[in-house]
C-alpha cells in the first residue's frame, strides 16, 4: 500500500488543467504502466485527497471518470480497486472472431483510422469538411429551444428538415411532398427498409457492377438471388439489360443514378427515359441511390423526377457534411411512405433529431451549399492531378475524368489488385481492390482510388514504391 501511495502522492498539478483530468490521466498511465497493479486496493477517498491535496468532490468525480473507463471498480463496503483487463488475450480474442482474408481486411481498414495513407476509403478527408460551420451548427442546435432531449423525435424526421429537403429536391426536379420524405440514420438504413419491404427471399434483384460493396452482404441477408448488369463510364448495355430483365424477372433494380460508385457515370437524359420505359413494361421497381449528386459538375436527370410510382429516390449527407453524423433521407409514393414510417417505428429506427437540427440549419442558412460548390472544384482538380501520376504509375483510367469522388483504374498488365492490398496494408497504405466493389471475372485488374485523399505526395511515393516491389 505504502508504493501505491507513493505513485498516487508522485502527481504534479500543472496549472491550466482542470484537476480531475490530471488526476484521471495520471492514474489512468498507473494503471496501464502496472505501478498500480490489477487487483490493488485504492486508499480511501478521505485518504486519497490528503495524498493529492484535492476536495472531496473533485477526487470522488475523478472515480467516477475512471470506473467508466474500466480502470477501477468499487466494491459495497469494501472501497475502490484497480481493474486492467488483459489487453492482449482481448485482442487476440477480437482478431479470432474477425476474417482475416485479404478483402475482410481491406473492409476494416477503409472504416478505421489508424493512422495508414486511405486512398481506398470512400469519404472526404476531415481537412475537407466545413468544420467551423458544422461547430456553428451544432452550437446553434444546442442553444436553441427547439430541442427536445426528452422525446424520441417525430418518426418520419424533424419536419423543417424535411421542408428543407422537399426544396432541395426540387431543385433538381423531384417535386414531392414533404409527408413522402422520410429521414433515416444513413443511407444504408433506408435502403435495408425498403428491402424489407419489396424483397422476398428468392426474389431477383438487378445490381450495378460494380458497386458499394454492401449492397451484396445485405441483399444477401435478404435471401435475393442478385443478378448483376455491367456498369462502366459510358453507362449500361441497356439492349443486354433488358435480355437480363426478360430472361431473370428481376422485382428490384438497384443503381447509382448519379456520380455511380466507382465510374462516375451519370444516366443521360435517353437512358433515363429507357430505364423508366422498361420499368413499366416488366414491373420492377427502381431504388435510386443518389449519395453522390450533390458532388455532380454538370447536372444530369434523375429517375424520380418522372414520378415516383416505380421509382424510390435515397440520398444522404454522409459523403458531404461528416461520415459521422449520418442523416440521410428517401422520397417514396405514398403507400411505400407509410409502410417505410411504420416499420422505421417498429424496428427502433427512430432517427437523431439533434443530427437532424444540425443538418437542417446547414441546408437553411447556405453553408452546405457553398461547403459542396467549393467541394466540387477541389474534387476536380485533385481528379486531374491523381488521374496524372496514374497514368504516370502505367494504369489506365477507367472513369469519367474529373467528375465525382472516386477514378477507377486499370492496373499494369500482370499485376493483381487483391496482391497489391496486402501488400499496402503491411505498409500503411490501404488501397480498394476491384474484387471488394465488383463480380466480373477482371475485377482484380482494378483499383478505386478517392481522388480527395489519393492528391497526396506520400500516397504517389508509396504506391509507385508498391508497382516497383512488384516490377522488380
Amino acid at each position: 500500500m505504502q508504493v501505491q501511495r507513493a505513485v498516487i502522492a508522485a502527481l504534479e498539478f500543472q496549472p491550466g488543467v482542470p484537476l480531475v483530468q490530471q488526476i484521471v490521466d495520471h492514474l489512468s498511465f498507473a494503471i496501464s504502466q502496472g505501478t498500480l497493479p490489477h487487483g490493488a486496493k485504492l486508499p480511501p477517498i478521505r485518504e486519497l485527497c490528503e495524498l493529492l491535496n484535492v476536495g472531496k468532490s473533485t477526487m470522488v468525480d475523478a472515480l467516477d471518470h475512471l470506473r467508466a473507463k474500466g480502470l477501477v471498480v468499487s466494491r459495497q463496503g469494501s472501497g475502490h480497486y484497480v481493474h486492467r483487463a488483459n489487453v492482449q488475450t482481448q485482442t487476440a480474442a477480437d482478431q479470432h472472431l474477425q476474417s482475416q482474408d485479404t478483402l475482410s481486411r481491406v473492409r476494416r481498414a477503409v472504416l478505421q483510422d489508424n493512422g495508414a495513407l486511405r486512398p481506398g476509403c470512400g469519404f472526404l478527408p476531415g481537412s475537407w469538411l466545413p468544420a467551423e460551420e458544422l461547430l456553428k451548427a451544432v452550437r446553434g442546435t444546442l442553444r436553441a429551444t427547439s430541442l427536445r432531449m426528452g422525446e424520441y423525435g417525430e418518426v418520419g424526421g424533424y419536419l423543417p428538415l424535411r421542408e428543407a429537403l422537399r426544396v432541395k429536391l426540387a431543385t433538381v426536379g423531384i417535386e414531392v411532398p414533404v409527408a413522402q420524405i422520410i429521414t433515416t440514420s444513413n443511407t444504408m438504413q433506408a435502403i435495408d427498409l425498403l428491402m424489407r419491404l419489396l424483397i422476398k427471399p428468392g426474389d431477383t434483384v438487378l445490381l450495378d457492377d460494380p458497386c458499394y460493396f454492401n449492397l451484396h452482404t445485405n441483399l444477401a441477408l435478404h435471401g435475393a438471388n442478385v443478378i448483376t448488369v455491367a456498369r462502366t463510364s459510358e453507362g449500361l448495355d441497356l439492349d443486354a439489360f433488358e435480355q437480363r430483365v426478360i430472361a431473370h424477372k428481376p422485382v428490384l433494380y438497384m443503381t447509382n443514378s448519379t456520380l455511380h460508385n466507382p465510374t462516375g457515370h451519370s444516366f443521360s437524359a435517353a437512358q433515363v427515359y429507357r430505364l423508366l420505359e422498361l420499368s413499366h413494361r416488366y414491373g420492377f421497381h427502381i431504388v435510386e441511390d443518389d449519395l453522390y449528386g450533390d458532388l455532380q459538375q454538370r447536372r444530369t436527370p434523375r429517375l424520380a423526377a418522372s414520378g415516383l410510382d416505380n421509382v424510390s429516390y435515397v440520398s444522404g449527407f454522409s459523403k458531404t457534411l461528416t461520415a459521422n453524423s449520418r442523416v440521410s433521407y428517401t422520397a417514396l409514393s405514398p403507400q411505400l411512405a407509410a409502410r417505410i414510417t411504420t416499420l422505421k417505428m417498429s424496428c427502433g429506427g427512430v432517427t437523431s433529431e439533434l443530427a437532424e437540427q444540425i443538418t437542417c440549419t446547414m441546408l437553411s442558412n447556405g453553408s452546405y451549399a457553398k461547403h459542396t460548390r467549393r467541394t466540387v472544384d477541389r474534387l476536380y482538380e485533385s481528379s486531374s492531378r491523381v488521374a496524372r501520376w496514374l497514368v504516370e504509375a502505367g494504369c489506365s483510367v477507367s472513369s469519367l475524368p474529373g467528375e465525382g469522388l472516386f477514378i477507377w483504374t486499370r492496373l499494369p498488365a500482370g499485376l493483381h489488385a487483391e496482391t497489391l492490398a496486402a501488400k499496402g496494408l503491411d505498409n500503411g497504405l490501404v488501397l480498394a481492390p476491384g474484387t471488394l466493389l465488383s463480380k466480373a471475372a477482371d475485377a482484380n485488374n482494378y483499383l478505386r482510388f478517392n481522388v480527395a485523399h489519393s492528391d497526396d505526395p506520400q500516397v504517389r511515393e508509396r504506391f509507385f514504391k508498391l508497382l516497383d516491389y512488384y516490377k522488380a
